[in-house]
């Protein structure tokens, strides 16, 4: 091959990506990611081998393990087409990893608010924990649940996903142009809608919860597990607003100048694959988790806590 063909596909490769200019924060993003996800994986299955099977935070937390575990597999390959900056894995590979981005993201906010959802009613309700029946009963639900993923959530959106027009086989990740499509754009809307409305309602929920405790047990506050488990809650809530809110918000801009521009050329593209990208940092939530309920992360609390009050 001449060395103007390689200059070629070079240059067209980087025109693919839609982020040639934040390629390099994209390859230290997704080490990161990588490294943070694997550390967290590890991290909380020595706390699952403690924890009541039965429960139904612990069967969420499970499953939200086997999410982020088969999206960490999806990540080299981003990671070789970010320094090679061409795709040779061929088309149908390139939709399941691109896509994989979204189904992540999606399933890990289910998990957190079912999660989330089961500590309210455990506060609310005055119980100490909600739990299956039969250990069975926990396996049947996550295989049930992942049997809709596998069978029908995945196949419908591999087979959606980029599927209307042609791509070129050896760029990856830039499947916009079905968003000019109304059916595709109002499904989206709504599951921004969605998306937007659910975590203001566990935000609000969340506050409503640590200012009761606080008006109640202000000066003993610390010494109640109550109190550690609702700033927990908060690491989920965080993450939710960290990293998947500022893309739902951006998203709905993004609908709306979709239809005027194709390709990479756009500015609105470019930060659409931006804060896409910031969606997969939330695979370091459950080495956030760990360090959460660490004696360190308490005792720094304990310890900020004590200055507010002395002021």
């Amino acid at each position: 091959m001449s060395n103007s063909s390689v200059a070629g596909t070079h240059n067209d490769s980087r025109d693919g990506t839609c982020n040639s200019i934040f390629t390099p924060c994209f390859i230290q993003l997704y080490c990161a990611v990588l490294a943070g996800g694997l550390l967290g994986v590890i991290s909380i299955l020595f706390l699952l081998v403690k924890m009541n099977t039965r429960s139904v935070t612990t069967t969420a937390v499970v499953n939200l393990v086997v999410v982020h575990s088969v999206f960490l597999l999806t990540v080299p390959f981003r990671l070789i087409y970010l320094i090679r900056r061409l795709w040779t894995f061929g088309l149908p590979f390139c939709k399941f990893v691109s896509s994989m981005l979204h189904i992540h993201m999606y399933l890990t906010f289910l998990f957190y608010v079912v999660i989330l959802i089961i500590r309210y009613l455990i506060f609310f309700k005055r119980k100490d924990k909600v739990e299956f029946y039969r250990k069975l009963h926990a396996v049947a639900a996550s295989t049930a649940m992942w049997l809709l993923v596998v069978v029908i959530v995945v196949p419908l959106v591999a087979s959606q996903y980029g599927g209307v027009n042609s791509y070129d086989e050896n760029h990856c990740f830039t499947f916009n142009k079905e968003l000019s499509e109304n059916y595709v754009q109002i499904i989206n809307y709504a599951i921004i809608f969605v998306v937007i409305a659910t975590a203001i309602t566990l935000l609000g929920i969340q506050v409503f919860i640590i200012m009761s405790m606080v008006r109640k047990t202000s000066h003993s506050l610390l010494s109640h597990q109550e109190f550690w488990a609702q700033l927990k809650n908060l690491l989920f809530i965080g993450v939710i607003f960290i990293c998947f809110l500022p893309y739902q918000f951006y998203r709905i801009y993004y609908l709306q100048v979709v239809t005027k521009f194709s390709g990479c050329g756009s500015n609105a593209t470019f930060y659409n694959e931006l804060f896409l990208n910031i969606t997969a940092i939330s695979c370091c939530d459950l080495l956030l988790f760990v360090l959460g309920g660490s004696h360190w992360f308490k005792q720094k609390i304990i310890s900020l806590w004590n200055c507010l009050l002395c002021h």
